[in-house]
Formats: C-alpha cells, sequence, structure tokens
C-alpha cells in the first residue's frame, strides 16, 4: 500500500517493514511541511503493533535532504502536525525511544537539517559514491539545533565534532563512516539491495526482542537527552537572529542558497572560498 502525502510516501512494504521515500522538489529542502508530516508519522509508528522497521530514503538521487529551509522556518502551516521547530527535540526523543527500529539509507546530500534527520535514526547506511555528509550551520553562521552537537560527540568524539561543526566541509561515506557518523558506507549499486535485505530480515524476528535489544543499548549507550537538544535547538534559534547571521543569510540567499544548482552542489567548498 502506498500512501503519497505532500513530502513523503510512505510504503508499507510488509506489515513490520515500511519505506518512507522524502520527495520535496528540487532539493528536498526541510521546511515546516515536511516537520508536521513526519509528526504526523510518528503517531502512525507509534501506534502500529506489527510495525518493526522503518527505512527513511529519498526519491531524489543528489539530495536525501538538504538542510533547513531558512526562507521559511518561521511558518506554522495550517495542515495536522504543525509545529514550531522548538518541537524538534521532542519528535527525536519519540524516534529514539520508539521500539520500531529507524534505519536512514542515505544517497545525495545530507546537510544540516538533512545530516540531523539520518542522525536522529538508529542505523545509518549510505552510498559510498554518491553521499555527502556535511553539518552547514557555522558556516553560514549559526549552530545546529536539531541534535547534531549532541549526537556527533557521542558517534565521533570530541575532537572529530568539531572538526565536521566548526570546518562545515562535506564529508564522503568513507570518512563518515571511519568517524561513526555512519553505520557502514556501500557501493551505490548495492546499497538499496543491503538495505531491503537488512530491513526484512529484521522484519522476521520477534517484536518484543527487537524492542527490548533497542531498550538495553539506549540505556547503555547514553543516548542524548530531550534536555540537552531542547538546548542546542535554542541556540540555533538565537544565532539565527545576530546581525551577523542576518548578513550571511542575505549573502548565500543571493547566490543560491535553498535553490538547485551549483552553490547547492557543492555547497561545502563554496562556503569555505566565501568573502565574509
Amino acid at each position: 500500500m502506498v500512501n503519497q502525502e505532500q513530502r513523503l510516501v510512505v510504503n508499507e512494504i510488509l506489515p513490520e517493514y515500511w519505506q518512507i521515500t522524502i520527495d520535496n522538489p528540487p532539493i528536498n529542502l526541510y521546511d515546516p511541511e515536511m516537520f508536521a508530516e513526519l509528526r504526523m508519522l510518528m503517531d502512525r509508528i507509534e501506534a502500529d503493533e506489527n510495525l518493526k522497521i522503518v527505512v527513511f530514503d529519498s526519491s531524489n538521487p543528489d539530495y536525501f535532504i538538504a538542510h533547513y529551509d531558512i526562507t521559511r522556518g518561521n511558518v506554522i502551516p495550517d495542515m495536522p502536525g504543525a509545529a514550531k521547530f522548538t518541537e524538534w527535540p521532542s519528535f527525536v526523543t519519540r524516534l529514539a525511544n520508539t521500539g520500531v527500529v529507524s534505519v536512514a539509507k542515505i544517497r545525495g546530500r545530507a546537510r544540516g537539517h538533512g545530516s540531523e534527520l539520518a542522525l536522529a535514526c538508529d542505523i545509518r547506511f549510505a552510498s559510498r559514491e554518491k553521499a555527502i555528509l556535511c553539518q552547514v550551520e557555522v558556516g553560514v553562521s549559526v549552530v545546529p539545533g536539531g541534535g547534531a552537537t549532541e549526537w556527533l560527540t557521542s558517534l565521533a568524539g570530541r575532537s572529530r565534532a568539531l572538526e565536521i561543526l566548526v570546518g562545515s566541509e562535506d564529508f564522503d561515506a568513507d570518512t563518515a563512516e571511519k568517524y561513526g557518523w555512519i553505520n557502514r558506507a556501500v557501493p551505490d549499486a548495492e546499497l538499496d539491495g543491503f538495505v531491503d535485505s537488512f530491513a526484512r530480515r529484521v522484519a522476521r524476528f520477534d517484536k518484543g526482542a527487537i524492542e527490548l535489544a533497542k531498550k538495553l543499548v539506549n540505556s547503555r549507550a547514553g543516548i542524548p537527552s530531550e534536555a540537552d537538544r531542547w538546548s542546542s535547538n535554542h541556540s540555533f534559534l538565537e544565532t539565527s537572529e545576530w546581525p551577523s547571521t542576518q548578513r550571511t543569510s542575505r549573502m548565500i540567499l543571493e547566490l543560491g542558497y535553498c535553490k538547485a544548482g551549483d552553490f547547492e552542489l557543492n555547497l561545502g567548498r563554496h562556503l569555505g572560498e566565501m568573502e565574509r
């Protein structure tokens, strides 16, 4: 069964296994409508007694999610699930604590909030040739507000987290794997089959055992708290109001930020070359 939403396509491949495809042309910006649909999706995930695993992927081979849409960040659309961005930490907490396993299948660019949605998932597999990951925020004069600070410090360690965050550079999948940002880099031609095989394997196992295994791992891994993510979220919102950030935002929008084109495709390089 396929359920077409405005930003998400939910394909119930099996009662136990759903594929959620991100589809927000032209570059899969994370916007208020996508957040509303993610919140409604979370309601469905939590309510389904059969579901064991969900896989997030993208319909766009160049973009998993480009990043947060700074042109519409304060909009609250008139639709179910709509909420302020300050509710993002609550969504992540729900995703991390649900008994359903979440997997990000990354092909294309996962920058800023795209990386943060992938980090919010339990497991991340990425195309060796086509995945690009970046925490772009410091490069555009803000700080991450969706959980990257907390997740990357835990996964990659202090020094590598700082390299990722303050450098705002694009990372290939092999380096991201080495740093712990993703679980595994998989050859692009094998990625779809690999992830599908993994999901179907998990879908065959006992739901209670899956839920308990995730609960036990969460208790021992020391996953970031909602309070920590809330603090980062508010730091992002605060820095977005700085005069220097407003100037940077105007500059990058004029250069092609949030639009299809070379500036977005090669964003890591362009941010490092910009005159401030």
